[in-house]
């Protein structure tokens, strides 16, 4: 039989020739060394060229495509292609890997570049958005992700002259990025008129914002900033593809095969033109360069590197060379000389030296080559061609002998006889030519037997035979030299094969895996000598496998480096080497081969490392060689722990539910009962499938875990108490190394680990994101900073954290089989193990991931255990047959026997080793393994009299050891803790249930006893009492699923699952008496209540089976039943019972007898039932929850006072409700500690405690009962129900308008107004009248007039150039809270309005502004810490959260310097709307107004995200942080209060629990502030305030404000709290009140502002003094003392803003708006004037020329007429009766214009005095009036449509105008209109779904600002008629612009505000003289 382990010689690679030019850019480099670093295929090469070596990275495992080497050039990263593809950082020099970065790519990384320092690492992907991410790369961090471009980039760098800069290229685009916090901006750069807009294919930065790129077209193109400066012409002669920046210059590199030299500023230096060089050639194409000092490399398309000097320059070296692109398939080595032949489709056959590793010979022929053979005697060379053809040259000078062609498809296979005589040649047309050598190659015959192609043929030592393989998978034989077909197989028998390079035939059976299709091996080539065989297939594998190999799925080694098929392998000629080719690759790899012998010595070198290890996983052969596996660890091996539904998928099902039961949910609820139960004591503990989970802590308590709980057990007191944290079953516990806190993971679909105190029982960091269904193995790291965990995933996924920030540091897929431990290095932290079935593998950190390799063992064992020794490369492991493995570093020294059976758990000792296995012996060894010191059994007969219960069976398996305080602590599979005291006696502490699920429960009638039964086979009888211990055991022959005591006490029944029960003696559990009647389980088994006569007995075949107890006989069978009985009940009289079946039925049946009796509901409720364990019924209605498709309710129990249900349910939920509990869906208290289903539930008899018992957790819980008057809640209390009340939360329109907003970006934004026809810049212009003409060429025309008049300049008229902004009239109240913030001791304020963040210096009035953000500002808050002086945080508005620049962002600036400090891009799709600062001023916490309201916290300086989770299915108003605390906060919001905590990288929080106040129920929380004590105060939608004590509701300050309570500020230095809220004011109360620190006292006050209602929005308290943002975008500062108002700032309260008018003199402005005000602002005073209140909301407005007069008009169609000195109304009249869109004096005074949406102009006549006679109107207007402008002499009007169409009309006669040439010579008084040829240019490419929507043309005339929908203001130059003109343009208006105006002497300008309701003021920078 031959041998079936992997061979035991090996492979290294140890030369690589070629280098991959194509497809690739800027990848070779010198490093420190002076050496170079390249790649081809999947393999980093280093390459020495002084000493002509290689060294190989071989860490990849596909195709590398990017390399940049670390500023330091000692360091390498290199991206590679592939699913999931990765970046590996490597030293050049050791060629070990440093960092592995990944997750975060799909496709392959494009791109990669490091930073100056080389802390960062910035890399670009394959995928659709061409992703860009930034990476911390020693630690495996992301800092931020963005998408790159729609298109390919092709290259990226870091400015290295500004920090945080980076550049990148590609496809018609050049980037230019900023990095600030998380968010990497792009601003694209601007081509302009100086170069073309074309592809950038790689880029060089310099210092001073300059950067060179090199374009496709041979340009360099040079940026300043973003703007294309210059273009240096025809640097190339076509495409840049390389330029590389060094201390002398820059050199680039093109594909006309030219290297140019550059200096610093990028004047020529000198031309190096490979192609006219020695080595050069046609069509040469330069891919990379590389120019350090006097040496420049230069890589080719065609794979070779050319070294420069640059002073001889025309003689470059070629240090290497390879095959060019195109498959390469033939490979032929030399029969006598260390040579190979290579040929390829680019048609070169090259001969390389094996000794040299050089390449000594090309030449180049007709055609692409396929195949090629060496003569025996080494003369000759037969090429094979993909024509048919083929080709034999002489070996010494490449000569041609012969060229034939015999065939129209390619050779594929040729191979000449042993004896030289003849050659064979296999084509693709499926047949073999046999051509005589001495003949001059006649052709002597041909074999035809296949009808596939010709894949491999081998000729027989005595060259008689040949064997060929087709590409059908046939083997066929042919005899030589005829070609005649040998059918009869004896022949064959003795033919002796002179080389073996066949896939098919019973020798390389093995080659195959065994489930496989039979071609992606390509190549195989057997070494007789050494009896190895090598293999070559599509998978870039190389293999190594034992020859012969019969048996399929042979074991193998394998080597990776090619990277995608490999299509030829031969050994050479003396087996020395085996070299293999690569198809994709073009490469050739030449590998030592090392034999048995030489690895043996080679044992202390280290293994080349790699990925995929070379005792490969998946080689499995037929019969297995592992031993037969212990039956304990096969059913280990073999849980899956998957759920059907876990606990988190809760929420999303009852929405879902939610949905279907609104109807029913609006009824009246049940109210939760009023007592709870406290979880008290468990008897249990996991040992069945867990191992090492049993530890001492720090004051001598145990810790372990069973259920969902981790239990801390005080052996003195015999307590427990309990960490709660987890929801699921806990699988693994660690200790940390100071035993005070605990590790522990649990089963999840997104599972977590935590961490916890075990003094205080609180979670310290939870652990989560990485691990699916379950966590299964933990260690602490010696310094207890890292923790290492493994998945129960596919592939065992094991991560390193830093626990206590929650940061992973790495992670790796572990192994396919599973994982049983993992151990830190105890010395060296970087450094674990882990070891599971069949492995046993040694991990090492490398950035982000971890390398293994597998233990060196020979035969693979499964580890159970193992554990680091007394020095770091010491380890020790624990086998399933009960050795113990002593390994150094991962070599295997020896075994030592240890116990009979697995060794389940090992654990070192300062001295020595303890270790236990199934055999129940706890062994000590000393420090090697010599000598056993002594040993323990664990037997009954040595129990301590203090036990706490009983031995089960002697010797029980042992799964967890543990030293401390003098004894050893041991766990066992039965769930068992003992303490064994060093000199012998054994205590029992603890125990519980073996495996299988418990689901028989009965209390006593009147002790504290309870008796439980399981699947375990063991009836068990507990003391209730605090000593706590098990009383009784008895064996039963069968499982029992029920149980129950007489009710006397004295006797207990237990039914079995076979179908018989038995009634026990309780004392004794002797046997009384015992039945079998039915086949299936008994479900229930119930005495009848008083003298206990009768038992009912129910089983799974859906009877009920009655008994006299006295007579033991049957005497009834209750029959009618469906389907099996699932619960029983007695009535008080023992005559009737109550049954309930699987099938959700309820049935009726009389005693004894068991006649079936239908009772209506209202009966049933009379009746007085001796117990309720049913759960079915209308009395039970109300226990069945939302989600009852999914979980059911298992068991029920009623309390003896017949007040409280309790139940268990499939989930793992205990919950109480009030009794009778009718109604659907009653609201409860839930309890969570079981993990899966609760099987049932029990009352003792006196009600002081509740009994449950878990299926698969196999527990026993005991509940301490707190009746009603009993308020100390514990942190454990329940859970409120599930449904929130329906009853909402109130109403208010402010909350209601707040909550509805929807926030779209700016950029989606849409028409305004209600347009029709075609966009302006899309209209076809009909020639004009001249045009069409032929005009002379003299114009005796008079001169054009002057399109506008402008009279009110200077002499000289100076172009504006550009505006700044001066002055913002407005505050965002109306729906954003809490943003109005005192600075520096209450000397500015600041507030946001728009997407401007405003600060306010209250002494000189000015204004500063932050204008970074992109869109509207949503929230703002302060940093109070005085670290952070001056801090600021807003959020925006936001589109998806895809990390893109329209994403949601939040900013964090400097409000003095207005310096960007951080950018936070989020995934809050649709806008951030609250943000708070931590205490300590480092942490940002921003909730979002994505659908699920997500919360998260952030360290904003570095950009890192902490923590994030789905905050509420509704709308969150605000979240703030206690003011003492990084990791508390709470969250308000519709119907909504919740306190958070942040534990390492999780947030974990509870809901506000009301049911401590009698009737409080859930409203609508709008704000919070926060008390010491941990009090918090929520203020509510109906003007209450609700105070909370943790997060249960202690009382509620009732109607703290008339209306909603919007917001509340806690002032940090005196604890006083100042809430602001909606009411009217009166002669008590105010809108705004100051309270003292608990809320109990207040004082109010008023707001002087005039308005019927007071609506506050922020509140700010400085010193003396309350600052007040109010809903009517008023700011207020109000005095402590005196109560004094003052009003800071004005605003239209209700917007758009649609009136614009500014004064013909001075520098003053009015505004109208829909608030229904009129407003006269002041520009040099700052402040608002005057406001008049119209009643109705008005639309336009207009001085007269003189000033004097101002038209208003209104949406009504009315208009007024006021006179500005008095403000009283000269005049009034409404004719129209929709709204006025213009009105206009005309230039003279005379005339008013007034146009409306009735598509009318009307014209009144004001010489006619006041009462206003309407004399003409304009007719034939297409649509609306949107802007109106005279005539310079007041005779014409132009008025601009909603159909886009301008109209010119006669004034006062209202006749049409349509003569163009009339209409182009009228000078217009002002130009306001966005239509007109002359402003044509004003219109972008992008309005297609929104307008320019105003616009107004400067008194000079020589500019015109417009305005958009899309928010921005635009400078033109005045006229503008090409389309698309250059501009200016000004950000910082929302969406809408309404108006804008330009002040008398062109000194500002004035924009109106649609959207933000604000009005900003620009000032006008015109241009010097």
């Amino acid at each position: 039989m031959a041998d079936r382990t992997a061979p035991n010689c090996h492979l290294r690679l140890e030369w690589v020739y070629g280098y991959r030019g194509h497809q690739c850019r800027n990848n070779l480099y010198y490093t420190a060394a002076k050496e170079i670093v390249y790649f081809v295929a999947g393999v980093g090469v280093v390459y020495n060229t002084r000493e002509h070596k290689q060294k190989f990275y071989l860490g990849h495992n596909d195709d590398i495509i990017s390399l940049a080497l670390h500023p330091e050039r000692v360091l390498v990263a290199t991206g590679q292609v592939g699913k999931e593809p990765y970046i590996c950082v490597w030293d050049s020099y050791t060629v070990q890997t440093v960092s592995i970065l990944k997750d975060v790519h799909t496709h392959g990384v494009a791109c990669l570049a490091f930073d100056l320092e080389g802390q960062c690492l910035v890399s670009v992907g394959l995928d659709s958005k061409n992703t860009i991410c930034v990476w911390d790369w020693r630690r495996g961090k992301v800092l931020a992700v963005a998408p790159g471009h729609t298109d390919r980039i092709f290259d990226i760098s870091w400015d290295l002259y500004q920090p945080s800069k980076l550049v990148s290229c590609g496809v018609k685009h050049i980037k230019f990025w900023s990095l600030c916090g998380n968010a990497l901006t792009p601003k694209r750069g601007v081509f302009g008129k100086t170069g073309d807009l074309q592809t950038i294919l790689c880029l060089a930065c310099a210092k001073d914002e300059v950067t060179y790129s090199g374009a496709l077209n041979g340009d360099i193109y040079v940026w300043k900033g973003i703007n294309l400066m210059r273009t240096v012409q025809g640097a190339h002669g076509s495409g840049i593809f390389s330029m590389n920046v060094c201390e002398e210059g820059f050199a680039t590199g093109g594909r006309d095969g030219c290297v140019r030299l550059w200096d610093l500023n990028f004047k020529p230096i000198t031309v190096i033109d490979l192609r006219e060089t020695d080595q050069g050639y046609k069509g040469l194409s330069v891919r990379s360069v590389c120019w350090r000092g006097d040496h420049i490399l230069v890589g080719t398309q065609d794979s070779e590197i050319f070294e420069v000097v640059v002073h001889d320059r025309n003689k470059p070296f070629l240090i290497m060379q390879g095959h060019c692109e195109g498959e390469l398939w033939a490979l032929a080595v030399h029969p006598t000389k260390p040579l190979a032949m290579t040929g390829s489709d680019d048609r070169s056959v090259r001969l390389w030296s094996l000794i040299d590793h050089a390449l000594i010979a090309r030449c180049n022929m007709e055609e692409p080559i396929r195949c090629a053979a060496v003569s025996t005697d080494g003369i000759h060379l037969a090429l094979g061609m993909k024509d048919g053809s083929f080709t034999v040259l002489r070996v010494r000078d490449m000569t041609e002998v012969v060229h034939i062609k015999d065939r129209k498809e390619a050779i594929h296979e040729l191979k000449y006889s042993p004896d030289g005589a003849h050659l064979a040649v296999g084509s693709n047309d499926n047949s073999v030519d046999i051509y005589g050598v001495v003949q001059r190659y006649k052709k002597v015959g041909e074999c035809i037997g296949s009808n596939s192609f010709i894949t491999h043929m081998d000729w027989s030592t005595d060259s008689k035979y040949l064997q060929t393989n087709d590409g059908s998978g046939r083997r066929l034989f042919y005899r030589m030299p005829s070609g005649k077909e040998v059918t009869n197989r004896e022949e064959l028998k003795l033919v002796q094969w002179a080389s073996w390079t066949c896939v098919l035939g019973p020798e390389v059976n093995g080659i195959w895996p065994k489930y496989s299709d039979i071609n992606d091996i390509n190549s195989v080539d057997a070494n007789f000598n050494n009896q190895v065989l090598v293999t070559a297939d599509d998978y870039g594998l190389v293999k190594l496998l034992r020859y012969p190999c019969v048996k399929k799925g042979a074991k193998f080694k394998k080597y990776l480096g090619h990277s995608a098929h490999i299509t030829n392998a031969r050994w050479s000629h003396d087996y020395q080497w085996v070299i293999t080719i690569g198809g994709a690759d073009h490469s050739v790899f030449q590998w030592k081969f090392v034999p048995e012998r030489k690895s043996k010595e080679a044992l202390h070198i280290v293994p080349q490392e790699t990925l995929a290890d070379s005792n490969s996983e998946e080689s499995d052969s037929d019969q297995s060689d592992v031993p037969e596996m212990d039956s304990e660890i096969e059913q280990e091996t073999q849980l899956t722990y998957r759920r059907q539904v876990y606990k988190e998928d809760l929420p999303q099902l009852k929405e879902q539910c939610k949905e279907k039961h609104r109807a029913t949910a609006m009824k009246k609820r049940e109210r939760a009962p009023g007592s709870g139960v406290k979880l008290h004591f468990i008897h249990g503990y996991r040992g069945y499938d867990c191992r090492s989970n049993l530890f001492y802590t720090q004051t001598g308590e145990i810790v372990y875990h069973v259920a969902a709980i981790g239990v801390v057990y005080n052996r003195q007191q015999n307590t427990q108490r309990f960490y709660m944290g987890h929801d699921d079953d806990i699988l693994c516990l660690a200790i940390h190394p100071l035993k005070d806190f605990v590790a522990t993971g649990q089963v999840g679909r997104d599972s977590s680990i935590h961490i916890w105190d075990t003094e205080t029982l609180k979670p310290m960091s939870v652990l989560k994101g990485f691990h699916q269904l379950g966590v299964c193995a933990l260690d602490f790291s010696a310094d207890g900073k890292r923790l290492a965990s493994v998945g129960l995933d596919d592939n065992h996924t094991i991560v390193l954290w830093d626990w206590r920030k929650g940061d992973k540091l790495s992670a790796m897929r572990g192994s396919k089989d599973k994982i049983f431990v993992v151990k830190i290095n105890p010395y060296l932290p970087d450094k674990l193990i882990t070891a599971g079935v069949k492995h046993m593998k040694f991990w090492h950190k490398a950035g982000g991931g971890l390398i293994g390799r597998k233990g060196n063992m020979g035969k693979t064992e499964t580890m159970m255990c193992a554990v680091y020794g007394w020095s770091e490369e010491m380890v020790f492991s624990g086998t399933c047959t009960g050795d113990i493995c002593i390994w150094r570093d991962m070599f295997l020294m020896k075994t030592v026997k240890a116990h009979d059976g697995p060794v389940f758990t090992v654990h070192a000792l300062e001295k020595g080793f303890v270790t236990g296995g199934k055999d129940g012996i706890v062994a000590l060894w000393d420090d090697t393994f010599e000598r056993c010191l002594k040993t323990y059994a664990i037997k009954r007969a040595v129990l301590a009299p203090g036990s706490k219960g009983l031995l089960l069976e002697d010797n029980p398996s042992i799964r967890a050891i543990s030293l401390g305080h003098g004894h050893i602590l041991v766990g066992t599979k039965n769930g068992e803790i003992l303490e064994v005291d060093k000199s012998g006696p054994i205590t029992l502490l603890v125990q519980g249930h073996m495996e299988g699920e418990v689901w028989g429960l009965a209390t006593h009638p009147h002790l504290p006893l309870c008796a439980t039964v399981s699947d375990d086979r063991t009836l068990r009888i507990w003391d209730l009492s605090p000593s706590h211990c098990m009383l009784a055991v008895r064996k039963l022959r069968k499982g029992g699923r029920c149980c129950c005591f007489s009710p006397d006490g004295k006797a207990l029944a237990v039914g079995l699952n076979d179908g018989s029960f038995l009634i026990v003696n309780a004392d004794t559990l002797e046997d009384l008496v015992s039945f079998h009647h039915r086949k299936d389980s008994i479900s229930d088994i119930r005495f009848s209540p008083g003298a206990g006569k009768y038992l009912a007995v129910a089983s799974g075949d859906t009877f009920v089976d009655i008994y006299n107890v006295m007579s033991s006989k049957r005497v009834g069978v209750c029959k009618g039943c469906l389907n099996y009985i699932t619960h029983l009940d007695w009535d008080k009289r023992g005559k009737l019972l109550q049954v309930n079946t699987g099938a959700k039925e309820q049935f009726f049946f009389e005693a004894p007898r068991g006649k079936r009796q239908t009772i209506p509901a209202t009966e049933v409720e009379k009746i007085d039932w001796s117990t309720w364990t049913c759960v079915l019924g209308t009395y039970v209605e109300g226990i069945w929850p939302l989600v009852s498709e999914v979980t059911e309710v298992t068991a029920a129990c009623l309390s003896n006072d017949r007040k409280v249900l309790a139940t268990g349910d499939d989930l793992g939920y205990v919950k109480l409700f009030r009794y009778p509990v009718k109604g659907k869906y009653a609201k409860f208290k839930r309890y969570v500690a079981h993990s899966t289903h609760v099987t049932n539930v029990r009352w003792t008899h006196d009600d002081s405690l509740l009994v449950t018992v878990g299926g698969g957790d196999t527990c026993l819980m005991i509940w301490a009962h707190e009746p009603e008057g009993h308020r100390e809640f514990k942190q454990c209390d329940s859970e409120e129900s599930d449904i929130e009340s329906e009853d909402d939360g109130g109403y208010d329109s402010d909350v209601t308008r707040e909550n509805e907003i929807n926030y779209t970006i700016k950029a989606l934004s849409t028409n305004m107004r209600p347009m029709t026809g075609v966009k302006p810049h899309l209209q076809l212009k009909e020639p004009s009248v001249d045009e069409r003409g032929s005009r002379p060429p003299v114009s005796r025309a008079l001169p054009q007039p002057e399109k506008l008049q402008t009279n009110n300049v200077g002499k000289k008229k100076r172009p504006i150039e550009d505006l700044g902004l001066e002055l913002v009239f407005g505050y965002r109240g109306n729906d954003c809270r809490n943003n109005v913030h005192y600075l520096n001791e209450g000397a500015d304020i600041i507030y946001h309005t728009a997407s401007v963040g405003i600060v306010l210096n209250l002494t000189t009035s000015c204004q500063s502004f932050y204008v970074e953000h992109s869109d509207d500002i949503l929230c703002l808050t302060i940093n109070q810490h005085p670290k952070f002086p001056n801090v600021v945080a807003t959020g925006q508005v936001g589109d998806t959260g895809d990390m893109s620049a329209t994403s949601p962002s939040i900013h964090v600036w400097d409000a003095m310097t207005k310096q960007t400090l951080s950018v936070l891009r989020c995934f809050h799709s649709g806008g951030v709307c609250s943000v708070s600062f931590s205490a300590t001023g480092k942490l940002l916490l921003s909730v979002g107004l994505d659908p699920e309201h997500t919360v998260t916290i952030w360290k904003w300086q570095e950009g890192a995200k902490v923590a994030s989770r789905i905050g509420h299915t509704q709308r969150i108003f605000v979240a703030e942080f206690r003011p003492d605390s990084d990791t508390h906060f709470v969250s308000v919001g519709i119907k909504h209060v919740r306190f958070w905590t942040l534990a390492g990288r999780a947030l974990l929080s509870k809901k506000g629990v009301l049911s401590s106040i009698e009737d409080a129920r859930m409203q609508t929380m709008l704000s919070v502030a926060f008390g010491a004590n941990n009090l918090t105060f929520t203020g509510t939608i109906s003007g209450d305030v609700c105070v909370w004590k943790e997060h249960i509701l202690v009382r509620i300050v009732a109607k703290a404000h008339t209306g909603p309570v919007f917001t509340m500020y806690t002032t940090l230095r005196d604890g006083l709290i100042v809430t602001g809220g909606k009411e009217r004011p009166s002669k008590e109360g105010g809108a705004l009140k100051l309270w003292d620190q608990e809320l109990k006292r207040c004082r109010a006050f008023r707001l002087e502002t005039g308005q019927i209602i007071d609506c506050v929005r922020s509140v700010c308290r400085g010193k003396g003094k309350i600052l007040v943002g109010t809903r009517n975008a008023e700011i207020i500062e109000v005095g402590e003392k005196n109560a004094a108002c003052n009003i800071l700032v004005n605003g239209h309260m209700d917007g758009p803003i649609w009136g614009l008018g500014t004064h013909p003199s001075r520098d003053v402005f009015l505004s109208a708006a829909e608030d229904g005000t009129v407003r006269l602002w002041d520009i040099p005073e700052k402040k608002m004037l005057n406001k008049v209140n119209l009643g109705h909301p008005a639309r336009t407005i207009s001085y007269s020329p003189e000033g004097d007069m101002v038209a208003i008009g209104m949406k009504n169609g009315e208009f007024i007429i006021l006179l500005v000195a008095s403000l009283k109304i000269w005049g009034k009249k409404r004719d129209r009766r929709s709204p006025i869109q213009d009105i206009r004096f005309s230039p003279n005074s005379c005339y008013l214009a007034v146009g409306s949406t009735e598509s009318a102009v009307d014209f009144y006549d004001l010489t006619l005095g006041p009462q206003l006679n309407r004399i003409n109107c304009c007719r034939d207007i297409p649509s609306f009036v949107m802007q109106m402008d005279f005539s310079a002499d007041s005779t014409y009007v132009q008025i601009s449509t909603g159909a886009y169409k301008r109209l010119v009309y006669e004034v006062p006669s209202g006749k049409q105008v349509t003569e163009q040439s009339h209409i182009d010579r009228i000078t217009w008084a002002t130009w306001t209109s966005v239509l007109g040829d002359e402003v044509i240019g004003i219109w972008s490419r992008n309005t297609d779904k929104a307008d320019v929507t105003c616009a107004c043309v400067s008194h000079s005339g020589l500019n015109i600002v417009t305005g958009d929908d899309f928010g921005m203001v635009k400078l033109f130059d005045f006229p503008c008629p090409e389309k698309f003109a250059k501009h200016k343009r000004f950000l910082g208006h929302s969406a809408h612009l309404t108006n804008v105006r330009f002040t008398n002497g062109d000194r500002f300008v004035v924009s109106a505000g649609g959207d933000d309701r604000s009005l900003f003021v620009w000032r006008c920078v015109h241009a010097p003289h």
